[in-house]
Order: C-alpha cells, then sequence, then structure tokens
C-alpha cells in the first residue's frame, strides 16, 4: 500500500485528494484552515493533520496544490513545512501553478535533503479536477516521473514530461497564454454578434463546427451568454498566472503584447467585482463598456 499525502484541499486539491481516496490509496490531508480537512474527511476515508510536516510522515508520495509562490514555500519548508518531515527518497509532487524559479528552488532543497521533486501544473479547472480529467505537464526526473504518473492517473487525462524541472511550470504558462488569447476573442465574437442583431446561438451553431472551434466555445459561450459567472476558474487565479507568465516573459524576452492587454482586461473585471467570477467574464467587461457608450 502507497501512503500518500495531500497539502491543499481548495477547488481543486479537495477532488484530486479524493480521487486518490477512492482509488484505494493511504491518504492523509493539510489544509491550511482546518474546516475544509473536516469536510473531505466527512467525503472521502482518508486521516488529516494539523501540519504539514506531520501530515507527511511516513508519506511515498506528498501532492500539494496550494495558492501561489509564498503559499508552496510556507508548506514546504521551515521547522513545520513538509521536507522537514517527509523521509528520503520520497517524490513532491506540486500541483500549484508557481513560478519556474520557485520549482526549480525547491527541487534544489529537495535533493539536499535526499527528496525527488517534480512540477506538475494542471490544466481542466474544478470541473475537470471533479471527472478525474485533467491534463498534468510535469517537470523533473523520468525515471522518478514513470514511477509516479500511474497515480497521478487517477485523476488526469494527460500526465506528460515536459523535460527538468520548471518546464511543467512553463508549459502551463503557454496554456494560459494560448487560453486568455481564445476567451478574449470569444468574448469579443459574442459581443459583436448581440450587437449586430445577430441570434448569438445560432452563430455559435455555425461557427463551432469551422476554424473558430474551441474547448472556450463550446464549455462557456452559454454560460457567457446568460451572464453566469459564479463557477470555474477565477479572475483572480487567472491574473495571478498572468502575473507570473509577464514576469517570465520579462526575463526570457518573450513579447506578449496580447496576454499583456488581457492582462489589464481582468483587472478591470476585478474593479467591476469580478475578483471570483469565471474566467470568461470579459464579456462582462465588454457589455459594461457598450453600455457606458
Amino acid at each position: 500500500m502507497i501512503k500518500v499525502a495531500f497539502l491543499g484541499l481548495g477547488v481543486m486539491g479537495f477532488p484530486m485528494a479524493g480521487h486518490l481516496s477512492r482509488s484505494g490509496y493511504e491518504v492523509t490531508v493539510y489544509n491550511r484552515h482546518a474546516e475544509k480537512a473536516m469536510a473531505w474527511l466527512d467525503t472521502y476515508k482518508g486521516i488529516s493533520a494539523p501540519t504539514p510536516k506531520e501530515a507527511v510522515k511516513d508519506a511515498d508520495v506528498v501532492f500539494a496544490c496550494v495558492g501561489d509562490d509564498d503559499d508552496l514555500r510556507q508548506v514546504t519548508l521551515g521547522e513545520s513545512g513538509a521536507f522537514s518531515g517527509m523521509k528520503a527518497g520520497a517524490v513532491f509532487i506540486d500541483h500549484t501553478t508557481v513560478s519556474a524559479k520557485v520549482s526549480r528552488e525547491l527541487a534544489s532543497v529537495a535533493a539536499q535533503q535526499g527528496l525527488e521533486f517534480l512540477d506538475a501544473p494542471v490544466s481542466g479547472g474544478q470541473q475537470g479536477a471533479e471527472k478525474g480529467a485533467l491534463t498534468v505537464m510535469v517537470g523533473g526526473n523520468d525515471k522518478v516521473f514513470h514511477r509516479i504518473e500511474p497515480i497521478i492517473a487517477h485523476y488526469a487525462r494527460e500526465v506528460t514530461l515536459m523535460g527538468p524541472v520548471g518546464n511543467g511550470q512553463l508549459t502551463k504558462m503557454v496554456n494560459q497564454i494560448c487560453a486568455v488569447g481564445v476567451i478574449q476573442g470569444l468574448a469579443e465574437g459574442l459581443h459583436f454578434a448581440k450587437v449586430s442583431g445577430l441570434d448569438p446561438e445560432k452563430v455559435i451553431g455555425v461557427i463551432s463546427k469551422g476554424a473558430a472551434q474551441s474547448w472556450q466555445m463550446d464549455n462557456r459561450y452559454k454560460t457567457m451568454l446568460a451572464g453566469e459567472y459564479e463557477h470555474g476558474f477565477a479572475v483572480d487565479w487567472m491574473r495571478k498566472d498572468l502575473e507570473i507568465i509577464l514576469n517570465e516573459a520579462s526575463r526570457n524576452g518573450a513579447q506578449l503584447p496580447v496576454t499583456e492587454l488581457v492582462e489589464h482586461f481582468y483587472a478591470d473585471v476585478q474593479k467591476m467585482g469580478g475578483q471570483r467570477w469565471d474566467s470568461s467574464s470579459l464579456l462582462a467587461r465588454l457589455e459594461a463598456l457598450s453600455e457606458k457608450n
């Protein structure tokens, strides 16, 4: 029996840890807010621990899915951090979307302590996590990856090794760059259709069979037209991801004019009170601007 620990039970980590429990693994969970851990135990079989260090005791594999670089450092480093409690040879898998810099930093610390580290950000959102259909982009040692891949597969439909530590995060950045451009284009298309007097449903019915088709179109156009944004990947999270991307682009010299522009648009949505709205709420921004004019 492989013993695992899962640190972070947010909208992604909660179901991901649940898939591991239902697959027969002995799971110990930790969450900063203990009531979330209690809620998880009401749904799944496992135990909880009050600190990351205690959660990872005797674990063969430790998963983390927290908020940002600082959150990741808090659950890994220090006296009560996971690294201080993991046994030699154990594997730490980080599913948080963070900077490639912090992934490399923590991988170095882990190696000094005889631990393995994989950065493994995910795509697919809350719906993908609940359905066990995430896409996972991994950076790290290939032998460790192939040993761990069957475990990750319990909540993923695609798990791919992208190269050394940090490459998982860089690949996730590419994912977000592509996604926000598509979301903005879809928002503009729907807005244009509405102000032109077209039937947006009929428009999507036609263009979704051609070159304009996308995951965002298939899964978000109905809620966008209904103005329903209380679901999915929050604007706050997307803006955090875009800030990571733009910082990396500043470092490596990549030119991202559309990504930079859409990041400003998400800042506008936040000012509208849409911090927790789904990232498809870019349409709400366009509609607000149209009303002003």
